[in-house]
C-alpha cells in the first residue's frame, strides 16, 4: 500500500468517526432522558404538544413548590419529575397516550401476571390513589382482576398517582380486544378427587373474595347466621313465651263455615230504585 492509499484511509476514517460523534452528541430532549432512566420503563413520551397547553397543567398539585432545601438543583430535579409524573398521569388517558401505551402492552413491557391460571395475561400499570406520596405503582390483570407489586425492586419508588386509577379501566373499554378471551378460571381444591367445599377452612373462596367487596354485609353472612341458630336452640330449651303462644295460636281449631253452597250461592245484593 502507497504512502497515498494509506493517507486516504486515514483521512476517510476519521472522517467516518467524526461523524458518528455527531451521531452521539446529538441532543437528547429531557422527556427521553427522563423516559430511559432505569426504573421509569412503564413511562411513556408525553407530546411536547400536551405540556405547552396550559390547560393540561390546571390543578397539577405539587407540594414544597417554593421550599428551597440544601441542594437546589436536587429539588429542582425532584420537582421536575413530579410535574411530569402528573402530566404523564393525564396524558395516558388521551387518544394518543393510549395508543403509546396500547404499544408498550403489546410489547409485554409491563410484565406478565404471575398467576399460573393467568396464562401470562399482560398487566398495566395503576396507581391505588391520584394523589402524591400514597403508594408506589402497582400492576393490573385483567384476567384475575387483581392488582400485584411489580418484580423488579426499582419500580418501587415510581409514585403511583403518576398512571392514576383511571387508566387500566378506560384502556380496555377503548381496546376491548384486549379484555382476555378466558378470565374465569379458578383453582379448585380436591381431596382424593372430591372438591372441597367452599365454607371448608381450606376451602377454594377466592371467587367469593372477588366478588363481594371486603366492607360488605354478607362478608358475617355465616356469623349471623350461626349465631341466629345458636339463639333459636336457647329458645327452645328456655321454652320462650313468645314460641309457646304462637304455637298455641296455630294449635287452636278455626270453626268450619256449615252454610251450604246452595244458599252462599243464591244470595244477592237487594238494591232499591229511588
Amino acid at each position: 500500500m502507497s504512502d497515498s492509499d494509506s493517507e486516504n484511509v486515514t483521512e476517510n476514517d476519521y472522517e467516518f468517526d467524526s461523524a458518528e460523534g455527531e451521531t452521539e452528541d446529538e441532543p437528547v430532549s429531557w422527556i427521553a432522558w427522563f423516559c430511559s432512566l432505569v426504573g421509569h420503563e412503564f413511562f411513556c413520551e408525553v407530546d411536547e404538544s400536551f405540556i405547552e397547553d396550559e390547560f393540561n397543567l390546571t390543578d397539577a398539585e405539587m407540594e414544597d413548590e417554593d421550599s428551597v432545601g440544601s441542594a437546589e438543583q436536587e429539588m429542582i430535579d425532584t420537582s421536575a419529575d413530579t410535574l411530569y409524573g402528573l402530566i404523564h398521569a393525564r396524558y395516558i388517558i388521551t387518544t394518543s397516550g393510549l395508543r403509546q401505551m396500547a404499544i408498550k402492552y403489546e410489547n409485554g413491557e409491563f410484565g406478565t401476571c404471575a398467576r399460573y391460571l393467568c396464562k401470562g395475561t399482560h398487566l398495566l400499570p395503576c396507581g391505588l390513589s391520584d394523589n402524591l406520596d400514597v403508594d408506589s405503582v402497582k400492576l393490573f390483570c385483567p384476567s384475575c382482576l387483581d392488582i400485584y407489586n411489580p418484580l423488579n425492586s426499582r419500580f418501587y419508588s415510581v409514585d403511583g398517582a403518576f398512571f392514576g386509577t383511571t387508566f387500566p379501566h378506560l384502556f380496555f373499554e377503548t381496546f376491548q380486544e384486549y379484555w382476555p378471551t378466558d378470565s374465569t378460571a379458578l383453582y379448585i381444591p380436591k381431596i382424593f378427587g372430591f372438591s372441597i367445599n367452599e365454607r371448608s377452612n381450606s376451602g377454594s373462596r377466592s371467587k367469593w373474595l372477588r366478588m363481594i367487596p371486603p366492607n360488605s354485609i354478607y362478608n358475617n353472612l355465616d356469623e349471623e347466621m350461626a349465631s341466629s341458630e345458636e339463639e333459636d336452640g336457647e329458645r327452645k330449651k328456655d321454652g320462650d313465651p313468645d314460641q309457646e303462644m304462637n304455637s298455641e295460636s296455630n294449635n287452636v281449631a278455626t270453626p268450619k263455615d256449615t252454610t251450604p253452597n246452595s244458599a252462599r250461592n243464591s244470595y244477592r245484593p237487594q238494591h232499591s230504585l229511588a
